[in-house]
């Protein structure tokens, strides 16, 4: 059993980040700062030191830098079912996560 509080990733900050990702496939900071509830500098912090660990791979789209769990990563597929499996008892994260529009609105279209 994997314990609510639990750091398996060396901080809460860099779980929970690793988690959102898992969840959300691609994001960036900014959308897994609201998404996670927590200060931006920390996601950017998270991002950076999961990156230079090599678990997270980024790409540019335009002025932003999207992430996503490194594809070439040797245990991609593990670590994956792990985070999936630490997402589990996480209800508030994953009901946010499914509540994101994903895409934008069409032109025109009322709210």
């Amino acid at each position: 059993m994997v314990l609510r509080d639990s750091s398996p990733f060396g901080s809460r900050s860099r779980t929970q980040v690793l988690i959102a990702l898992r969840l959300l496939t691609e994001s960036h900071a900014r959308e897994l700062a609201r998404v996670l509830a927590l200060p931006l500098y920390s996601v950017q912090q998270a991002l950076k030191s999961l990156e230079r660990d090599g678990l997270v791979a980024a790409r540019s789209v335009g002025r932003t830098r999207a992430f996503r769990i490194n594809p070439g990563h040797f245990a991609r597929p593990e670590l994956e079912a792990y985070l999936l499996r630490l997402s589990e008892p996480q209800a508030a994260l994953r009901e946010r996560v499914a509540g994101l529009r994903r895409r934008p609105r069409r032109t025109g279209k009322k709210l």
